[in-house]
């Protein structure tokens, strides 16, 4: 079962996880996504036309205790990593209402000190995956090592994700079951059973995450990571954010366009779109990515989906989902009661897993062709499991906890009831005839969210900021291109950097172009012109 979604930068499927750290890994199920606003073509929601206002360049007196700490850095347990804590306030309008701790971890520069040229902040997207886990054991050792040898790499977990504050809901078992209900409910009883599902989530939250809740938004972490620029000693912010990481960088740069350094926006987002068409056009993406998967698995010997066509690989794909849905099969696991068999939820959760990155169809040909021939689900719910961060011992992270808190608190629902859903469906399965469905079913959780949503579509303009690098996959199944162009169009200063080609996110997946661009640009400040276009 997913939740309103935006998304991360990919850990191939197939990589070995580890207990911590481990890399940022694939991006939430399904969906909160949004069609391009007045920069292309006009938005349903009016607020769309409306652009994200600036803070005051001056530091409010009430703020300037956190604005003037100093980290203290200490070891964490990780070889050549440092960690300290950062203090902000829980409510940024009400600081005496008491401070949340996030925390922080970096790896110093590894060049000479007269070549340093400051901190870069990393983030992987989500909402909710962990920054700190993504620095550690991926982008401060696998970044190139010309960046790595000029800047401090940094990264904060936000408010409520992983080691700041986490937003918790379920306990591990209850989340088994949550991610095992059916997504495609086909009469009322199987309708009420969803809608039970959702509200038995959002009770959990409301009860183990209390107050935090109101206070988990982009724009709160965005002003977080001005106070965190601000105590490692930078005038202003060099950052790369992955996928739902390029929102939160481009909030940054809406607040606080004068302190904006150089700023990599990979994967990027469209903030002027509501839920509701999010949801849509990010359906339409993993149809897009589907077909680029099917078109190359039909012309394989091995293709568990038939050589047929791309379009009869969908219709056996689903048919094989709707056979899932009637009687699933064995998974191998070894919980208790006999462990989980993989039934459609999770079958489809581990097919959108691979769709993230093109290096995983391998494995996913294998998963589908053991389920399919063997009856061995084994492999589709490792994919899974890894999609939820759930580790061999049944443990979860809080990823799709805090990616729903933060999800339901940036923007209204796309839907308000079933009978919204219902009407939506036809829409939905036009975007995609294989996920369509249950990706509709899956937008409804944040009708049942506690606390309103403080949010709303707008346009991000950041005038007067450096130029920021907006980079757009054509085929990006989370993050459709043209997202990445509406955001490049909407900034005053956006430079639009395309990659043709497969998979979610461009930064360091082996097009030369794409990585000399973004090394030029982080080590020099020259971004393209205009727009420029990578195969």
């Amino acid at each position: 079962m997913g939740t309103t979604s935006r998304a991360r930068r990919p850990r191939p499927p197939g990589r070995p996880r580890a207990s911590r750290p481990r890399r940022g890994v694939l991006a939430l199920l399904a969906a909160a996504l949004l069609i391009p606003g007045c920069s292309s073509g006009g938005s349903e929601d009016p607020s769309a036309n409306v652009a994200l206002a600036a803070l005051p360049r001056a530091t409010p007196e009430h703020l300037t205790p956190y604005y003037d700490q100093k980290p203290r850095w200490r070891a964490c347990g990780v070889p050549d990593f440092e960690c300290a804590t950062l203090r902000v306030p829980r409510d940024y309008a009400a600081p005496d209402a008491g401070d949340l701790r996030l925390a922080v971890s970096r790896k110093k520069a590894t060049g000479k000190a007269s070549d340093r040229l400051g901190s870069l902040l990393v983030n992987p997207g989500g909402p909710g995956g962990s920054a700190i886990d993504y620095l550690q054991s991926y982008a401060a050792l696998g970044y190139p090592g010309k960046i790595r040898a000029r800047y401090d790499m940094v990264a904060v977990d936000p408010r409520g994700v992983a080691r700041s504050e986490p937003v918790t809901c379920l306990n591990d078992r209850e989340m088994d079951t949550y991610t095992q209900t059916d997504v495609t409910p086909d009469d009322a009883a199987e309708t009420k059973g969803l809608t039970a599902s959702y509200r038995k989530f959002t009770a959990g939250c409301e009860r183990r995450a209390g107050g935090l809740l109101k206070h988990v938004s982009t724009v709160e972490t965005a002003r977080d990571m001005d106070v965190l620029r601000a105590a490692l000693g930078d005038k202003k912010l060099t950052y790369v954010g992955a996928s739902y990481g390029t929102f939160l960088g481009a909030t940054y740069a809406g607040l606080f366009p004068d302190r904006v350094g150089r700023l990599v926006l990979d994967g990027a987002m469209d903030p002027s779109l509501s839920a509701r068409r999010m949801n849509e056009d990010q359906t339409a993406g993993f149809e897009t990515a589907f077909q680029s998967f099917a078109k190359d698995c039909v012309r394989r010997a091995d293709c568990p989906l038939g050589r047929k066509s791309p379009a009869d690989a969908g219709r056996r794909l689903k048919a094989f989902f709707t056979d899932l849905d009637r009687a699933p099969i064995p998974a191998g696991d070894p919980g208790p009661a006999g462990g989980r068999a993989l039934g459609e939820a999770l079958a489809t959760t581990g097919v959108i897993a691979a769709m993230y990155d093109e290096s995983a169809w391998p494995q996913l040909r294998d998963a589908l062709d053991a389920a399919m021939r063997d009856r061995d689900g084994s492999a589709l719910l490792a994919l899974s499991d890894s999609y939820y961060e759930r580790d061999g011992d049944g443990a979860y992270s809080n990823l799709m906890y805090a990616n729903a808190a933060v999800n339901c608190l940036d923007l209204p629902p796309s839907f308000a009831s079933p009978q919204d859903v219902k009407a939506a469906l036809p829409a939905f399965r036009k975007a995609s005839p294989v996920f369509g469905e249950g990706l509709a079913w899956s937008a409804l959780n944040c009708a049942y969210w506690p606390v309103k949503a403080t949010g709303e579509p707008h346009r991000i303009e950041a005038k007067g900021a450096a130029p920021i690098l907006v980079v757009g996959t054509t085929r990006d199944p989370a993050t459709p291109y043209r997202w990445a162009k509406a955001l490049a169009s909407q900034l005053s200063s956006g430079r639009l950097l395309t990659y043709e080609g497969d998979g979610h996110t461009a930064y360091g997946r082996g097009s030369r172009c794409v990585d000399d661009t973004i090394n030029t640009y982080l080590l020099e400040g020259r971004a393209p012109r205009t727009t420029k276009r990578c195969a």
